[in-house]
Formats: structure tokens, sequence, C-alpha cells
């Protein structure tokens, strides 16, 4: 009884946030589970559960997943605005269970936090997790990226559920082993694309064999440590490839797995490794290919994932990059754009941010191609100013500001093309002064 009543103020609380037009994010999952830490013992769920995990690109994986089953005329349950962590993912729950715990639905489809999936499935049966890579992220939070591994490689140890990992990342294709008695491993990868290196160009991880502790021998990098890799003592990363991406092609956005050209909206590397894996977890579940490839092609995200928009008639894309690989990759894309452009960079130091923003001296601003002036915003607008000038950047095409209107009136001052970078609490804000000012005369 405890628990129905639980439920049915939660009911009432969700009810009132409609009212005000308030989606109230994890609200009713903090209150729930303050009230019982074990409520998710009470849900009663019949479908397949699906998590997507990682440092970067879970929000667009898991968005697409349910996209793609959606498309397929599925019922989907899933946390696509976020709210990643055990007390988001229980508000979804709350949100659509009934006063017994029943979840109806053909699928649920959660983005969670590194973090957080010990915690989560330790008592919400879990039947395949994706996990698309591992980054350095907030270190006052997070703390090292072996930490994170070490967790999720314990939880692991005794799962015999779908495993989907990106055989590319060592951080990621190491948990294949985990259990030894799980014949359920899928590993999916990406053929050399045009801008891949002979050497490592931005910061990365996962240097050395986690197993014998040899340096691994890479063919190529795709970016950071994501690439063609291999243990020359014991053969570590020589996986039987589930999923291959080949003939990755940014002009067209298209790329080919199994023969067939899937065409997206996106024109990012790592968002390639993104669909590999959409693609990956469509096929165990036997969605029908002309369903993945309509769902993939019309897919977006309107929430400053590589979001292309039009202001006042100059070309705009926004992206976030609240780590390192995710700024680095971001400026991968902007030089992979011969057209002129200016960059708006807005750092904030907020909690959900990490405090600690010394991660800024990892990203590669060196040689950035055909950038005309750059623009800094957010509450550390003058450390990720200094961060460009000393990469050597011409001091005088960069403008700081800590007024964020101040900064987007001044970024559309010319007609020049954007690139917007914002980390995390930066985003939205970014975001809607963007779209505003593209509505005022």
């Amino acid at each position: 009884m405890r628990n129905f009543f639980i439920i049915l103020i939660m009911k009432f609380l969700h009810l009132g946030l409609k009212l005000f037009h308030k989606n109230g994010g994890n609200f009713l999952g903090k209150i729930a589970y303050k009230w019982n830490p074990e409520i998710f013992k009470y849900f009663k769920v019949n479908c397949p559960v699906i998590a997507v995990t990682a440092t970067n690109g879970k929000t667009m994986t898991n968005n697409a997943i349910g996209y793609v089953f959606k498309t397929a005329g599925k019922k989907v349950i899933s946390n696509t605005e976020g709210n990643n962590m055990d007390t988001g993912i229980l508000s979804t729950l709350l949100k659509a269970c009934t006063l017994t715990g029943k979840v109806k639905a053909d699928f649920l489809v959660f983005e969670v936090d590194e973090g957080y999936v010990p915690v989560i499935f330790k008592d919400l049966k879990l039947d395949t997790l994706v996990v698309l890579d591992f980054f350095r992220d907030q270190l006052d939070r997070n703390g090292e990226v072996e930490s994170l591994i070490l967790k999720i490689n314990e939880f692991l140890k005794t799962y015999t559920g779908n495993l989907i990992l990106n055989n590319d990342d060592p951080n990621v294709a190491r948990l294949g082993k985990a259990n030894p008695n799980n014949k359920n491993i899928y590993y999916f990868s990406v053929e050399k694309y045009a801008f891949a290196t002979d050497k490592m160009k931005e910061a990365g991880e996962g240097k050395f064999c986690p197993f014998c502790n040899t340096r691994l021998e890479y063919e190529y990098y795709q970016y950071s440590h994501i690439g063609k890799f291999h243990c020359p003592k014991c053969h570590y990363g020589e996986n039987d490839i589930y999923k291959l991406a080949k003939n990755v092609d940014f002009k067209n956005r298209t790329f080919q797995v199994d023969g067939v050209t899937y065409k997206t909206r996106f024109n990012s590397i790592y968002n390639i490794y993104n669909f590999v894996a959409v693609i990956s977890c469509a096929s165990l579940y036997h969605i029908d290919t002309e369903i993945v490839l309509k769902a993939l092609s019309e897919f977006k995200l309107d929430n400053g994932r590589l979001e292309e928009v039009t202001i006042k008639g100059i070309p705009t894309i926004i992206n976030l990059a609240k780590n390192p690989t995710g700024a680095n990759v971001s400026l991968r894309i902007l030089n992979e754009d011969d057209s002129e452009k200016e960059l708006l960079f807005v750092l904030n130091d907020n909690l959900a941010d990490g405090h600690d923003v010394s991660w800024i001296w990892d990203i590669n601003f060196d040689k950035l191609s055909n950038v005309k002036r750059i623009i800094t915003a957010g509450t550390r607008a003058y450390d990720i100013a200094i961060r460009i000038q000393v990469s050597g950047f011409d001091e005088k095409l960069i403008e700081p500001y800590l007024n964020l209107h101040e900064a987007v009136e001044n970024l559309y001052k010319t007609n020049t093309k954007k690139y917007v970078i914002a980390n995390y609490t930066a985003l939205q804000p970014t975001r809607h002064e963007i779209l505003n000012y593209n509505k005022t005369s």
C-alpha cells in the first residue's frame, strides 16, 4: 500500500505540473526515492528495457533508438529530455505507470548516466545495454574515467543480457570480457574516414591494454582515442564485428552498413558511431531495415546537439561540449567546413558543469580553419578567451562578454556563418538567446 500511495501522490503532482506547463525534470523521482529508495522493485515491466550509456552521445543515441522503434509502430517510453540519473528515470516511470506499478509499453529506452548503471539496474531488469564511449568528464563529480569503467565492469560480471559495445574505444571494448559466460556480446565499428589521422590529435584515454598493460597499437585514429587498435601481445581489440560502417561520406551525409546506404541529417564522425549503435540495437530486435532507413533519414534533435538553424539568414550550428573530447569533435566539424565562419564559445562553471574548468586546456584550438572571429561568454568567458589566445589565435579577434545577450547580439553583427559551442548549463540558455534574437526585428 505504501508504494500505491506514493505513486498516487506523484500522479497528482504530475497533473499539477502539467497545468502549469512544467515538465518537472527529476522532481517526482526525487520525492518518491526519498520516501522509498527501493521503489524500483515495485514496477511491473513486461517488455524489453534498453539502456544507453556513454560520456558523449547518449542523448542522441537513446532518442534515435526510440524514434526508430516508434517508426516501427512500437509504444516506447523513454527519458528523451535527459534526466538520466536514478531520480530522472524514476520520474519517467512514475508518469507512465499505473497505480499498481504496471508499465504498459513495447520497449523502455533509457539514457543512463555512466555512474548510475549499477544503481538503477540492480532492481530493474535490463535486457540490452549500449555503451558508446568513455572520456574524462566532470572530474570533480565523476573522478577518473577508470573508476567509472570499473563500476560498470563489476555490474557486467553477472549480466547476461545483450551488450552492444563500441569496438573502436579501448575503454569500452574491454567490457565484453567482464562476464565470460555472456554470449550476447555485439561489437560495432566504423571504417577509417577521410579525416582520420595516423597520430592522436586530441587528448585521449586508454593508451595501454587493460589486460596485459602493453601499449596499444593503432592503425588510425578517428578522433581522440577512438580508432582501430589492437594489443600486439594479447591481441585485445581483435573482435568479431557485428555491425561495421563503411564509406562514410560527409558531403552527402551517408554511410553504409551491410551494403545498405543510410542517409542522415548529421555529418560528424561521432554521430556515425551513434547511428551504427542504433542500427545494431534495431537489428537485435528485428526492426525492418527499410524502417530504420526511413527513421534515421528523418531523425533530428532540436536541443542543441549539432542543431542547424538559420538566424536572420545566417547558417548557425549549435553543439554541446561538456568535456575536452566533445569540444574537440565540435572543432573538428568546424575545421572540416571550408567556408568562412565565426565561433561563439560559452563556458559555465555551475554545479552541473563541474567547478573545475581546467579541462579547457585539453581543447585543441591550434590551427583553426578559416575562423574570422571568436566570441566567448558564460561565467568563465575570460578563462576560455585566455585559453584561445594562448593557442596562438589573434587576441584582437577574440571578444569576451559576461552578458550572454550582449554576446549573441555582437555575434550576429556580421553575416558570416556561425558555430556555437556551449557546455552543459550554458547550452539551453545560449540556444534560447539565439532563437529569441531571430524573433527580434
